[in-house]
């Protein structure tokens, strides 16, 4: 299979097994012509500037939707023709025009149904909080015909409205359907508007001939772009970055943030909002799971200049994928690329650039820095398509691995102790390694050809070559090292590790600190299975009544969004306390006793202490996120 070949085959099977997008009709040709007479433009609308007219209280607002042509990509690249919302007389915008209102204000909206021959039925325009949004919540309007929706603004929010052609659930509408919506936000009654950025995650996706075949076509977007012709986006050392994500498409997109923690403010979805009050313990993370339907609001302060990224951590759809026309779009050569962040990623990303504060003072490192070498190395049983590669580990406190290099091993780091870790690549093709959780200098972060600071942009490590990696991790934790070129690939084929940041390094005891590391099998990564440190059969444990583990787990994998966690005895789950999120420690009002089981998005990482109380045969199992299929078990014997 070639690498083209495979792509192609990510595309289509992943996209309806992984993702579920078969409820989207993709075995059906589209219902219209791509390439007919020329509709108007969609623009792109960046959430800034609220729509409708506001006088004594009531905000009036005129909507209209109809069909355009719509560009994800370039502007001068093929585009789609989809329906779209506008304020009734100006341009087709996706995102649909934002509403944005003070709590108490009365909303006043007539909408247009701009489209030829069918109906339209529009959700979300009620006021908030919402029942299960249902008939009552629903407005059906005929072709060609106006309703005035009356209603108020409701509890202060992050939600949504959305319309389709039919009467079905968000996650269903059609591809010509699918950017039928638009943010709807209301903010505090007497509150002083503070600064944010209003970001909605769609998806598009449609069968098409391509070639002599039927291939599927997707373009996951923010604010109606893919990566690279996403908005690029600047703040300033110290400043406050307030921004509310809506997942309006179906599809989950854990979104991970390099370099900082962001605090989540409130989570909710197109009925209701739950905002965390003032003067609770802050719910911290550098990766949040967001559901299709789904809404959170984050702030974060930088404290260090460069360029970040914000994206969603699946790797699938991270992909370069085919032309809105169908046709391949050629990867650049594999040896070879340029900059990797520009011509190896798509998708749900955002590039962030950092001014440093004028006078930023240097930072000084004082003790004896630690230096370790991370080999990334061909492993034996791979294909052109499906590589096999792995790392093995050499320094001081490490006993070199010898092959297979499947899991990658555990970088176990001191807290506040300098590090240099050289990542020496002797792969046929370039690397690199993204420190995913870790508080550091923005050149050190791992995206070739983004990460650091004008005149001084990371490079890819060419076959053959090497590069230093130094930082002094602030925390102990649980984080993740892994590659961060051509991610699909690269990470199925074993570019993944556990790096943990403990204390004393010197206390680290595996059999009382235990890692489970999921991973993507390195062939047929669409099977259901998973990988439980490094295998799909993982050998059976110990533990001992009474005493404490702290249990470690990491969802790497390449397209589980959706995976649970659990530890079980028979058809029961056991108790165990949280302890950490992505690295940070939990306050004590989350480190609960709670039954174990956890869902966890890619790149999410979660701690727990897990006590046995009773010896006997209990078991680790991970499961898909639906019907409870068991992808992997590990057995343990409590004596």
């Amino acid at each position: 299979m070639t690498k083209t070949s495979s792509a192609r085959h990510y595309a289509g099977a992943l996209s309806a097994a992984v993702l579920g997008l078969s409820s989207l009709s993709a075995d059906r040709l589209p219902d219209y012509d791509v390439r007919g007479t020329a509709p108007e433009s969609i623009a792109i609308n960046d959430n800034r500037s609220p729509a409708g007219t506001l006088h004594d209280g009531t905000l009036t607002i005129h909507l209209e939707a109809r069909t355009g042509e719509w560009h994800p990509d370039a502007d001068t690249d093929p585009g789609v023709v989809v329906k779209a919302f506008s304020v009734e007389g100006g341009p087709l915008q996706i995102p649909g025009p934002i509403i944005r209102v003070v709590e108490g204000t009365e909303i006043r909206a007539f909408v247009r149904n701009g489209l030829d021959v069918e109906p339209l039925i529009v959700h979300g325009l009620y006021s908030r909080p919402g029942q299960s949004p249902g008939p009552e919540e629903t407005v059906s309007i005929p072709p060609g015909a106006v309703r005035e929706i009356r209603f108020m603004a409701g509890k202060p929010g992050t939600y949504f409205y959305w319309a389709a052609t039919a009467n079905v659930r968000l996650p269903q509408r059609a591809a010509a359907d699918s950017q039928l919506g638009g943010a709807l936000i209301v903010d505090p009654r007497g509150s002083v508007p503070q600064p944010d950025r209003v970001f909605v995650i769609g998806l598009w996706n449609e069968s098409l001939l391509a070639r002599d075949e039927k291939v599927s076509v997707i373009r996951f977007v923010i604010n109606g772009k893919s990566w690279p012709h996403t908005e690029r986006l600047t703040y300033d050392v110290g400043r406050p970055v307030r921004m509310r994500v809506l997942n309006v498409g179906f599809a989950v997109h854990p979104m991970h943030l390099h370099g900082f923690y962001f605090k989540v403010d409130s989570r909710g979805d197109e009925s209701r909002d739950d905002v965390f009050p003032p003067g609770s313990s802050s719910q911290m993370a550098n990766t949040e799971r967001l559901a299709s339907g789904r809404t959170f609001t984050l702030t974060w302060v930088p404290s260090r200049g460069g360029n970040w990224l914000f994206h969603c951590h699946d790797a699938v759809h991270l992909q370069k994928r085919r032309s809105l026309d169908g046709a391949p779009v050629p990867a650049p050569p594999t040896h070879h690329a340029v900059n990797h962040a520009l011509e190896m990623m798509a998708g749900p990303v955002m590039g962030i650039r950092v001014r440093p504060a004028k006078a930023e003072p240097a930072r000084r490192e004082t003790g004896e820095r630690r230096r370790l070498r991370l080999v990334a190395r061909v492993d034996a049983g791979g294909t052109d398509s499906e590589p096999a590669y792995g790392y093995s580990l050499e320094g001081r406190r490490t006993t070199p691995a010898a092959p297979p290099y499947l899991p990658g091993p555990t970088i176990v780091l001191e807290r506040d102790e300098p590090v240099s870790i050289t990542v020496v690549n002797r792969l046929p093709e370039p690397t690199a390694v993204h420190w995913h959780g870790i508080e550091l200098e923005s050149y050190y972060d791992g995206v070739a050809g983004f990460a650091g600071t004008p005149g001084r942009i990371a490079p890819a490590i060419p076959p053959g070559g090497s590069f230093e990696a130094r930082f002094t991790p602030p925390r102990a934790g649980t984080f993740i090292y892994h590659t961060h070129i051509d991610e699909l690939r690269q990470q199925q084929a074993g570019l993944t590790g556990a790096l943990l940041v403990l204390d004393r390094a010197a206390s680290y005891d595996p059999t009382r600190d235990r890692v489970f590391l999921v991973t993507t099998p390195r062939r047929n990564p669409d099977d259901d299975v998973v990988l439980l440190n490094g295998s799909p059969t993982p050998a059976a444990g110990e533990m001992r009544t009474g005493e404490r583990y702290r249990l470690r787990f990491i969802n790497i994998h390449t397209s589980r969004p959706n995976l649970r966690m659990r530890v079980m005895a028979g058809d029961k789950p056991l108790t165990w306390r949280a302890v950490a999120k992505d690295g940070m420690d939990l306050p004590a009002d989350q480190a609960t006793e709670r039954p174990s089981e956890v869902q966890m998005g890619n790149g999410e990482t979660f701690d727990f202490e897990f006590v046995p109380a009773t010896p006997g045969d209990i078991r680790i199992d991970v499961t898909n996120g639906g019907v409870g299929l068991v992808l992997v078990s590990m057995p343990i014997r409590v004596r």
